[in-house]
């Protein structure tokens, strides 16, 4: 349920005021800081829709928000007004939410670059004055130091993309994952056989990630010797063999029976049926059991007693 977009008294007056343009239009004359100020056109005032759908946002309005052109016309700004009647320690944190909410809004209407948001908050309080010496978000954490290098600087980037595989078989348990999801779009995966069973051989990965990997590969890979490749990967790792060499076995046998029954639905489902609850029996995961029988899983399910 929606809150109201007015709860107070001080709530209704403020926008009654800051609603109008030029009431706006002199406030932001007086209190834009003077290098934002040179560049916004006053004369271009547009009042938005101050509410944001996110649940999660405890407040979810905006009390103000004006969009505004640049003097250039280059860009928007958006000035998002705050009406504060009682201090809130979190405030800077508060009004940062509502700047990036504004900024979503402006890219989901279709534009391609992120806007100037300028929170303003309008404080009248019994405390007096302020008692929040900053309204900078980033000294709200224990360490704003390191906030300002983390969030004043380009995120960490992990672009596997252009790691050589010489790179990625040092980063022993994570690895596997690099190395399958860089070169997943290969057109055959024998290329990665010899990197794939060195990995394996060291143990950096349980029997369930073993499982999921292949489970991946099936559904995303463009494998045609799919087959041959997690046969000949199940030879060489001994702690994986027996799995390996059953989802390879089931492969086959789910491929042979398919072809033989073409044409002929009803059998061909109960032959996917048997294959898949005979995998099931030997523990292999129910996802990868659904890719290898094309079964979905109300049909798997409705056949399970």
């Amino acid at each position: 349920m929606q809150k109201p977009t007015t709860s107070t008294p001080h709530d209704a007056v403020f926008k009654k005021f800051l609603g109008h343009p030029d009431t706006a239009r002199d406030f932001l004359d007086t209190y834009l800081p003077a290098s934002l100020h040179e560049l916004c056109d006053l004369d271009t005032l547009k009042l938005e829709p101050g509410s944001f759908i996110e649940e999660d946002l405890r407040a979810s309005y905006s009390d103000v928000l004006w969009s505004l052109k640049t003097r250039t016309g280059k860009g928007y700004i958006y000035a998002l007004i705050e009406h504060q009647s009682s201090p809130d320690a979190h405030m800077a944190f508060r009004m940062m939410r509502y700047a990036i909410a504004t900024m979503q809004k402006h890219l989901d209407a279709g534009h391609k670059t992120l806007p100037l948001v300028v929170p303003i908050l309008f404080y009248h309080g019994v405390d007096s004055p302020y008692p929040y010496s900053s309204l900078c978000w980033l000294d709200e954490f224990d360490d704003p130091q390191t906030a300002r290098q983390l969030y004043g600087s380009a995120f960490p980037l992990v672009d596997i993309t252009v790691v050589s595989d010489d790179e990625i078989m040092q980063h022993r348990r994570m690895a596997l994952l690099e190395l399958v999801q860089k070169h997943i779009r290969e057109r055959d995966l024998m290329v990665l056989v010899d990197n794939l069973v060195a990995l394996l051989v060291k143990g950096y990965a349980n029997d369930s990630q073993v499982e999921t990997l292949f489970n991946y590969l099936m559904q995303s890979g463009s494998a045609p010797r799919f087959e041959a490749f997690i046969r000949e990967v199940a030879l060489r790792v001994p702690q994986h063999k027996e799995r390996l060499m059953t989802i390879a076995e089931c492969l086959r046998e789910s491929g042979r029976r398919r072809g033989l029954l073409e044409g002929k639905l009803e059998g061909k489902q109960d032959e996917a049926l048997r294959i898949a609850h005979a995998m099931l029996e030997k523990g292999i995961d129910r996802e990868l059991v659904l890719i290898i029988t094309g079964l979905s899983l109300d049909e798997l399910a409705a056949h399970s007693d």
